[in-house]
């Protein structure tokens, strides 16, 4: 196989360091058109080019920049012209894989790399789970026996919800990727309140796994009797009365120790379960959040692994990203990781406090994360899918100019009122759609322009003629990505606010 890297006279320095990094089990050659960037090549700049060229390659890759059509020209030349990367630090990573792979003539490789990672994770995840020979299933979900960790979401006092409060927060965790939904219990809530809370949830999304959060077995056997599939929690204060409805409706049960400090209870209590002929067993022995005793119940759960390694592991993850002031992203999943390695069944969150927003969503890339880590015998990186949202895998090149080549920035005071009127940006949340998008409001106009990202925002604003003054536009443009920003990370958004608040350090003197 032979392979051209058609690049301009700009890159050709860059693309030749970037071949000569690599060893191939192929040959490769850099081909330089008579042009200065390759984003411009033509299939006449890459025709004359090939035209010096002593044989026609099996592959010429040209920059992933490029939008020229080369289809006319692959005919007349019967080889394929595929885009490569946009950048040359991404080539090492395209050659590598390109004997393999059949690249895009309208993705650029490193791009179309990723998708390719990303669809054969989800792939492979797919027949692993199909694989699968669980201890038990609860509904659809398959629980035990080397399955995918699933992701418990409560709805936190779902009992005090609307039944359009409670569906429109269902349909939220279940787009996150939640496998079960949780009904949590208010305190001083009636049976009939729980009744009436399982049973909006299972008209809702019938096939979904329902389970109820409460240690009163009254407002336990509320649940069971009203259709859930799971009940949280069970000990030896409740099991006597919940046990026989347990049973008699062959449901999943959540057993704890009688305190989150007693490890011998824990067994004494599953051994209570298994007495009462509960055959769905899943073991908690209860995490706890950092400054209460974190530590030590991970070591609780470790030791339950010791001498239990079949019974299914509850880990209540929500109990340490709700208490911590730090982004849940990094918690989350370095608790999966914690609960992988414990061969966890369960990750429980809710996502109660402003902090913990998208923790469903993390934790159910975090279980796949680790499924096919723990599969592959390797570290949680490299498999296709990642949990990186502001830190990224490798930084590429900053770009180096002389100074003298270069103007110092200085904001401008001024500021001229566009004759045309303002705008007030927000976001906003479509009712019909249940989505978040930004909105940027005119004035005197009263036009309300929607999006979901900057550009097609301020597109919009100018093909409407809404503008007048470039400062105005220069604003609007800062403003808009900021809101595009806020609205991908869950963050509030106030109009001329800064986004991100970092807390200074102060070294101590």
């Amino acid at each position: 196989m032979k392979i051209l890297l058609a690049t301009g006279k700009k890159a050709e320095g860059m693309v030749k360091a970037a071949l000569r990094t690599v060893n191939l089990p192929f040959d490769c050659e850099v081909l330089t058109q008579d042009l200065s960037i390759a984003a411009f090549s033509t299939p006449k700049s890459l025709k004359k080019a090939l035209e010096q060229h002593s044989e026609i390659p099996d592959l010429i890759l040209v920059s992933g920049l490029c939008k020229a059509d080369f289809t006319g020209l692959e005919k007349e030349v019967a080889t394929s012209v595929r885009l490569g990367p946009r950048n040359a630090y991404d080539l090492v990573e395209t050659l590598k894989a390109a004997d393999k792979l059949e690249f895009s003539a309208h993705i650029p490789a490193e791009e179309f790399l990723a998708e390719k990672r990303l669809e054969d994770a989800y792939t492979q995840l797919f027949e692993l789970e199909r694989q699968v020979k669980e201890t038990f299933s609860i509904k659809s979900n398959k629980i035990g026996g080397g399955a995918r960790m699933k992701v418990c979401a409560e709805l936190v006092d779902a009992t005090l919800m609307s039944e359009t409060e409670l569906h429109k927060k269902m349909a939220y965790f279940m787009n996150c990727g939640a496998d079960i939904i949780d009904i949590g219990v208010h305190i001083g809530a009636k049976p009939a309140e729980v009744k009436n809370a399982v049973k909006a949830a299972l008209n809702f999304a019938p096939d979904m796994p329902i389970s109820v959060d409460t240690l009163d077995a009254e407002l336990i056997l509320a649940g069971i009797e009203s259709g859930a599939d799971m009940v949280l929690s069970v000990n030896k204060a409740n099991i006597a009365a919940v046990a026989d409805a347990i049973v008699g409706n062959d449901i999943a049960a959540v057993v704890i120790p009688d305190s989150d400090t007693s490890h011998e209870s824990m067994f004494e209590n599953l051994k209570l379960a298994e007495v009462h002929g509960i055959r769905r067993i899943i073991a908690d022995p209860v995490l706890n959040a950092i400054g209460y005793g974190l530590a030590e119940s991970i070591y609780n759960y470790y030791l339950f692994r010791l001498r239990d390694k079949k019974t299914p592991l509850f880990f209540g993850v929500g109990n340490v990203t709700e208490l911590i002031d730090a982004d849940s992203v990094g918690v989350n999943a370095v608790l999966a990781g914690i609960a992988s390695e414990l061969n966890a069944e369960f990750l429980f969150t809710p996502e109660y406090s402003a902090k913990a927003k998208g923790s469903v969503r993390e934790l159910r890339v975090a279980s796949e994360l680790m499924m096919l880590a723990k599969t592959r015998k390797s570290a949680p990186k490299d498999v296709g899918l990642d949990l990186l949202m502001f830190k990224e895998k490798k930084t590429k090149p900053v770009m180096k100019i002389p100074e003298k080549d270069f103007i110092i920035a200085n904001a401008d005071a001024k500021w001229r009122l566009d004759p045309k009127g303002s705008f007030r940006i927000g976001i906003i949340e479509l009712e019909d759609e249940n989505t978040k998008k930004i909105c940027a409001k005119h004035a005197p106009t009263g036009k309300r322009i929607v999006g979901t990202n900057a550009k097609e925002v301020m597109d919009t604003i100018l093909r409407l003629g809404l503008v007048s003054v470039l400062e105005h536009v220069s604003y609007l443009s800062r403003e808009l990505v900021k809101a595009e920003l806020a609205l991908r990370l869950n963050r509030s958004y106030e109009q001329d606010e800064v986004l991100f608040q970092h807390t200074p350090y102060l070294s101590q003197r």
